[in-house]
Parts: C-alpha cells; sequence; structure tokens
C-alpha cells in the first residue's frame, strides 16, 4: 500500500540537506555557543549564520530574530511581554476569533490573571477579518492587536499589511502569528507594518522543537524565559544549535524555491478543488478562494462525519486532518468553521487537505478517488442522506 501524506500543516518532513547541516553540531561540534573557550566557536558561528538566514527571509535585521522552541512559545512571548511592556498604557488587546490556540488560550490566561479585556473580532464566510469591526474595537487603552497571517485550517491569508498600517498610525503593538505562512509566501516584516512575527522551524522543511520571534528594533520587549543571558539576554535558556542551524537553513532554500514552490502547488490545489466540486455532490470550499495558502484545501460535506473519513482513508495509506493538530483530542467541532458560519454538523464534517513541494498529481488523484468512494460509502449508510436525497427528488 502507498504512503500518501497530505497534512503538511500539522509538520512537514525535514529535507534530507537540512539534516546533513545538522549532524555536526551533535557529535563533533558540540560546544555550547555561550561559552568563551575555542569548541564554542564554530556552533556560535553557525547560530550566527542561521539568524541571518531568517532575517534575510522576512527582509528583517538579523538582530531582530530571537531563537525559541517553536511557534507556542514566540505567541506566548509576544503576548504576554507585549502586554507587560505597555500595562501602563492600558489593558485592551485585540486578536481575532480564528487564532490558533496559542493565541486564544494566551489570551485568556491574560484575561483571567492579569484582567486584561479581549475583544475578539470576527471574520466573514470566508475566514477574512472583518477590519470596520477591528477598527472600531480599537481604544485609547488598547495595547496590543494580534492576527495571524494565515489560518491553519482554512488557508485564508489576512490583510496583515492593512491591519499593521492602522495599528502603527495608532501606536499600537501589533504581532503576526506566521507559523503557517512562512516559508510558503512571501513575507517582508516592512511591507507587513508589523512589530512581532512568530514561526515554527517543522512548517517549512526544518526540525521540530525550534522557532523564532522577530522583535522590531526598538521594542524592548521583556524576557519570557529568565535564567541566563541567551539570545542578548531576551530569552534564557541554552541554545539549540542543531535546530537552528536546520531552521535557518530550511528558510533559506524556502525562500529560494517560493515562486516554483507556490506556482507547483497552486496548481495540484486548484486541480484538487476543482475536482472534489466537481465529482462530490453537496460539498463546499471553506476558506477564501484565491486568497489562502498555496498548499491548503478544505472541504466540508454534509452527511458525512471527518473522522469516518480520516479513518476510512488512513486505512488507503492517505494522511489528511480535520483541522488544527494542537485540537486533534477535542470533540468539539473547529471554532475557526463556526466563526464563518459553518451548522455545527457541517463543522465536524470538514477536512483539511495540505500539500507539499514535492506532492504529484498522482497522488492527488489517487487521494479524490479515495475520497469519493469514502463519501459515498458513509453516505449510504446514513439514514438522514437518505432522506435529503427523497427530498430533493421529490
Amino acid at each position: 500500500m502507498q504512503t500518501i501524506y497530505l497534512d503538511n500543516a500539522a509538520t512537514t518532513k525535514m529535507k534530507q540537506e537540512v539534516l546533513d547541516a545538522m549532524l555536526p553540531y551533535f557529535c563533533n561540534e558540540y560546544g555550547n555557543p555561550a561559552s568563551i573557550h575555542p569548541m564554542s566557536k564554530s556552533p556560535r558561528d553557525a547560530v550566527a549564520v542561521a539568524r541571518k538566514q531568517i532575517a534575510k527571509a522576512l527582509g528583517a535585521d538579523e538582530h531582530e530574530i530571537f531563537f525559541t522552541s517553536g511557534g507556542t512559545e514566540s505567541d506566548n512571548w509576544a503576548l504576554k511581554s507585549g502586554y507587560i511592556l505597555n500595562k501602563k498604557k492600558g489593558k485592551h488587546i485585540i486578536i481575532s476569533a480564528i487564532e490558533h490556540h496559542a493565541i486564544l488560550e494566551t489570551a485568556e490566561f491574560l484575561e483571567k490573571e492579569y484582567g486584561c479585556e479581549i475583544t475578539r473580532i470576527g471574520v466573514d464566510s470566508e475566514g477574512v477579518v472583518k477590519m470596520d469591526e477591528l477598527v472600531a474595537a480599537i481604544r485609547p487603552d488598547t495595547v496590543l492587536i494580534s492576527v495571524m497571517t494565515a489560518n491553519n485550517e482554512i488557508g485564508t491569508i489576512q490583510p496583515i499589511s492593512e491591519i499593521g498600517k492602522i495599528a502603527r498610525e495608532k501606536n499600537i503593538l501589533f504581532h503576526t502569528d506566521a507559523v503557517q505562512a512562512f516559508g510558503h509566501i512571501p513575507l517582508d516584516v516592512n511591507e507587513l507594518n508589523v512589530d512581532m512575527l512568530s514561526a515554527s522551524g517543522h512548517k517549512f522543511g526544518g526540525p521540530k522543537g525550534v522557532g523564532f520571534l522577530y522583535i522590531r528594533k526598538g521594542i524592548r520587549l521583556p524576557p519570557f524565559m529568565h535564567g541566563g543571558e541567551q539570545e542578548n539576554g531576551r530569552r534564557a535558556g541554552t541554545t539549540n544549535v542543531p535546530g537552528v542551524v536546520g531552521m535557518g537553513l530550511a528558510a533559506e532554500i524556502c525562500a529560494r524555491d517560493m515562486g516554483k514552490n507556490i506556482e507547483a502547488q497552486k496548481r495540484l490545489r486548484d486541480h484538487l478543488i476543482e475536482r472534489i466540486e466537481k465529482e462530490i455532490p453537496y460539498s463546499k470550499l471553506n476558506g477564501h478562494r484565491t486568497r489562502r495558502l498555496p498548499g491548503n484545501v478544505n472541504f466540508g460535506f454534509k452527511f458525512v462525519e471527518g473522522e469516518s473519513m480520516l479513518m476510512s482513508l488512513g486505512m488507503s495509506g492517505i494522511s489528511i486532518s480535520t483541522g488544527s493538530a494542537c485540537a486533534s483530542g477535542s470533540l468539539d467541532p473547529s471554532h475557526v468553521l463556526l466563526a464563518i458560519g459553518l451548522p455545527h454538523g457541517d463543522a465536524h464534517g470538514s477536512v483539511r487537505i495540505s500539500l507539499s513541494d514535492s506532492t504529484t498529481l498522482e497522488e492527488v488523484d489517487y487521494t479524490v478517488d479515495r475520497l469519493k468512494e469514502t463519501v459515498a460509502r458513509i453516505r449510504s449508510l446514513s439514514p438522514l442522506y437518505d432522506d435529503f436525497i427523497k427530498k430533493q427528488e421529490a
């Protein structure tokens, strides 16, 4: 049985050249880069190179890149320390209703423990933040806005540059969770008007357990991790040298190949969407049709339960998901799909298919073929679907 991996929004396969670049820093060049003896020089130089690679991919300065354990830590740092930095000004924070749980739960923590007032901005039926609602929510005591660059479930890309411009005019700190976007679409921190940006290495061909937070020069964001002077005194903890090296190279590769990867994935994505819409009745594309990540497809299927589709396709060697891997243990419908107006039943019947730069047309077609069979079989067992068809034919 062939294996087809189409859950790249959850994690990506690390590239072999990335692994090769990391290996020396496990057993040979294993010195601590914070030390001052000769064994520390090579790891320290390698970390400096990675910092430059990531900065270049973002149009940033290398001194604006701070390494973390991943996107979740970066999001926590941005929100918690962003609030602490500006708490004398006010206690109001604005986020969108479809943020990743790393933002939603951090905001909830600040709300409960610090008395922050959180405004959760709604989105339209395609998942785009309602700009009029965002502008109306800004108050004199608003200290932070956080809106993700692209949604991890439905792939919708947000008008980050426009939001950033508004935040800057109002002198409000602006953070974006770019975990799904970095390495997949062009990002320039100056064009985006962002003050902080989060990313995670394993989402773009790098290793797990490492990420970064971009902090615009001049913003003295307090440390989130304490206990050492690493990262220029901003983030304590021994540097994960192999992880940082791998993430830096992965960022460089993504930047180098981005143009061709975007075009290739868009072709496959649009082919996948076209086939599903033509060949599987009562299906609905979730998210914006064109303003979405190149490799993201999210579909809802009436009278079908998403988990059943996953298990059935898994028996054919196909790996997809029903949404965020961080919420895979929950029986509740996706907060993202509910936010765009889907009824609970339709939200439960949605799946996410996420492509990579190695996905082939043959894999996509095989997946659609199996998906058609799966949906038809599950519906054939549903009395609700049978009644629905009878009413349609009456």
